[in-house]
């Protein structure tokens, strides 16, 4: 794997343990972790021996969202704002778009502050398993700026339902992690320490699946969301098992699955 400076990623088999590294600032998101980030999720798109991502974030917290200091620093300009010879760097908004598109599953270890960008990056996310330190929050309706920020209002009616995320984009409230699970936004909540494990364990179930079969059920997922239509969400659906059934026979696939 290439070597960051503000990430830290370790392929274990076929999943990649993400790690957001900056602890002494709560792993805050600058310029080069935004960078890094972007480069890192383009490369999944074509890349078939990773097929689930694990993220977390180093030291006490998931991650505080923007870095105040850097922000101030860098001229008051977030990360991609700035124009190169190249044109705009990667920004916070596109990683978003780049987290929701790669194909490999997503899941989310949230310990401590997910807060701002970082709740984000937790949205983006397709699993989320909570510690039970998780707090996030909306920090941008704090800061004197809309609460609908980086997909913010597109991602949490539809993970807790309207009234609850209202609330939450309204007040910066923060959203501990047994309300993140009884609101449907984290599928489980573990101590701490015990994260990782549970991480292993859901990997573990998801590895037996087929490997077309689990990127096609997060592709079809995501487009299924947007369909009001029944019809075409089944015609969808039908297109997805084609594809995973190309090459194999129903049989075939009935049989490895029961060997496993």
């Amino acid at each position: 794997m290439s070597q960051y400076e503000t990430i830290r990623v370790v392929r274990s088999g076929a999943v990649d343990w993400l790690t957001l590294n900056r602890p002494e600032r709560l792993n805050a998101i600058n310029g080069t972790m935004v960078d890094e980030l972007w480069n890192y999720f383009s490369r999944l798109h074509n890349d078939f021996t990773c097929r689930i991502v694990v993220m977390r974030g180093a030291g006490r917290a998931f991650c505080s969202g923007l870095d105040l200091t850097w922000f101030q620093e860098s001229g008051g300009q977030a990360p991609g704002a700035g124009d190169s010879e190249e044109g705009p760097g990667p920004s916070l908004a596109s990683l978003i778009v780049k987290m929701r598109s790669c194909p490999q599953p997503i899941i989310c270890l949230v310990h401590g502050a997910a807060c701002g960008g970082g709740l984000n990056f937790v949205l983006a996310s397709d699993i989320r398993i909570a510690g039970q330190s998780a707090k996030m929050n909306v920090t941008f309706v704090k800061l004197g700026l809309s609460g609908c920020e980086l997909g913010t209002s597109y991602f949490l009616p539809r993970l807790v339902g309207h009234s609850l995320a209202s609330e939450l984009m309204m007040t910066g409230r923060f959203l501990h992690a047994e309300r993140a699970l009884a609101s449907g936004l984290a599928s489980e909540v573990v101590p701490d320490d015990q994260l990782d494990s549970a991480a292993r364990a859901l990997v573990g179930e998801m590895l037996s699946v087929s490997p077309v079969g689990l990127r096609k059920t997060k592709e079809t997922l995501a487009k299924a969301s947007e369909i009001s239509d029944l019809a075409a969400v089944i015609a969808l659906e039908e297109r997805a098992q084609m594809a995973c059934l190309e090459g194999r026979s129903l049989t075939d696939n009935i049989r490895n699955s029961r060997d496993k």
